[in-house]
C-alpha cells in the first residue's frame, strides 16, 4: 500500500482563501464529458481498470455470512473466467483482475476475513469497514472510536469514517480536525482511513473543499463523497473539487491522497466518466486502487454485460451475470 498521510496542522488562513466557481465547475463537467468518447479495445481497458478500483460493497441490515462469502468469491474472481480468457487473462496467483476491497459492516468483517483467507486473497483484497455511526455520524464520540477498534480488532484493513455533517455546516472546523485526528489514531499504525464527507448534504462546494482539506489535515488517506444513502451523492462537481483539494494538499505537503467517489455510480458510462477526471485532474499517478476506489454494489454487472458485448458483439441477457 502506499504511504499513509500523516496530516498537517490545522491551516485556518488556507480554509478562509477557499472559493469556488460553480459556473466554472459546471462548465469543468460539461468539457469533461464531451472531450473524449471511448471506444473498443480502449474502452475495455478502461472498464477492466475500473473493476480493480471497486470496493465490492454490501451494507445491508440482510447482510449474513452467507452473502458476504458471496461478495468475496465475486471479488476474486469479478468475471467469468472465459470472459477474462478472451480479454487476455487467467485467473492464477497474479492475475490483476480483481476488486481492490470488500467493504462491509464491522459485524461481518469477521466473515470476510475468513472468506478470503479460505480463497487465498486475503493478501490481495482489503477487507474495509464502515465504522463510527454510519452512515449519520450522529453517535458520541465514544462510541464511534470503539467502532473503529472493533473493526480493525477483527481484521479490516481500511477503515471508512464518517464525519459529523454538523461539523462543517456550523463551521466548527476545530472540532472536526481533531474528531478526525483521534479516529486516525483509532485505526492504528497501519490500516488506512478513508474519510466520507457526504457531499450531499454539506450545502456548498465550498463546504465540500473545506471539509476535503480538513479531512487531509487530520490524516485522512482516502476522501470519499458519499455513504450511498444520501439523496445526492457521488456527482462529477463533487469529484472535481475534492480532486483539486487533493492536489493542492499534494503540492503543499507532497503526500498523495486517494478519492472514493460512492453512491450512484452504476454504469460503465460513469466509471469511464470518472477515471477520465482523475486523470485529467489529478493525472496518471492516481490510477490505481492505491489511489483511487469506486464504492459500488451493481457498477460490476454493468462493467461485465459491457466486456461481454466487446468481445462477442451481442448483449447479453439480463439474467446471465448476476452478484451471486
Amino acid at each position: 500500500m502506499i504511504e499513509r498521510n500523516p496530516g498537517c496542522e490545522l491551516d485556518l488562513g488556507w480554509l478562509n482563501n477557499v472559493n469556488i466557481n460553480l459556473k466554472a465547475i459546471n462548465n469543468a463537467v460539461d468539457d469533461l464529458l464531451n472531450s473524449r468518447d471511448v471506444k473498443n479495445e480502449h474502452r475495455a481497458a478502461w472498464l477492466l481498470r475500473a473493476v480493480t478500483c471497486i470496493d465490492l460493497t454490501t451494507l445491508g441490515g440482510d447482510d449474513t455470512n452467507s452473502n458476504v462469502s458471496r461478495l468475496c468469491h465475486k471479488a476474486a474472481k469479478p468475471l467469468p473466467e472465459d470472459l477474462l480468457n478472451e480479454l487476455g487473462f487467467e485467473y492464477g496467483p497474479d492475475c490483476p483482475i480483481r476488486t481492490a476491497a470488500v467493504c462491509v459492516y464491522p459485524s461481518r468483517v469477521e466473515d470476510a476475513v475468513a472468506a478470503l483467507k479460505k480463497l487465498n486473497v486475503l493478501d490481495k483484497i482489503n477487507v474495509a469497514s464502515v465504522a463510527t455511526g454510519f452512515p449519520s455520524g450522529q453517535m458520541p464520540l465514544k462510541t464511534r472510536l470503539e467502532e473503529i477498534r472493533y473493526a480493525v480488532e477483527k481484521g479490516a484493513t481500511e477503515i471508512d469514517i464518517v464525519i459529523d455533517r454538523s461539523l462543517v455546516l456550523t463551521g466548527n472546523w476545530e472540532l472536526l480536525y481533531q474528531e478526525i485526528q483521534q479516529m486516525k489514531e483509532a485505526c492504528g499504525p497501519i490500516v488506512h482511513m478513508k474519510a466520507i464527507l457526504a457531499t450531499g448534504e454539506l450545502g456548498t462546494l465550498n463546504n465540500v473543499y473545506k471539509a476535503s482539506l480538513v479531512a487531509m489535515m487530520a490524516g485522512s488517506d482516502f476522501i470519499k463523497t458519499s455513504t450511498g444513502k444520501e439523496s445526492v451523492n457521488a456527482t462529477l462537481p463533487f469529484g472535481i473539487v475534492m480532486s483539486r483539494a487533493i492536489r493542492e494538499y499534494y503540492d503543499k505537503y507532497n503526500y498523495k491522497v486517494g478519492l472514493k467517489p460512492a453512491g450512484g455510480i452504476r454504469t460503465s458510462k460513469d466509471a469511464i466518466s470518472w477515471l477520465i477526471m482523475v486523470k485529467e485532474v489529478l493525472g496518471d499517478e492516481w490510477l490505481n486502487n492505491q489511489l483511487f476506489r469506486f464504492g459500488a454494489s451493481g457498477l460490476l454487472s454493468d462493467i461485465e454485460h459491457n466486456l461481454f458485448k466487446h468481445v462477442t458483439k451481442y448483449y447479453p441477457a439480463p439474467y446471465e451475470f448476476t452478484m451471486g
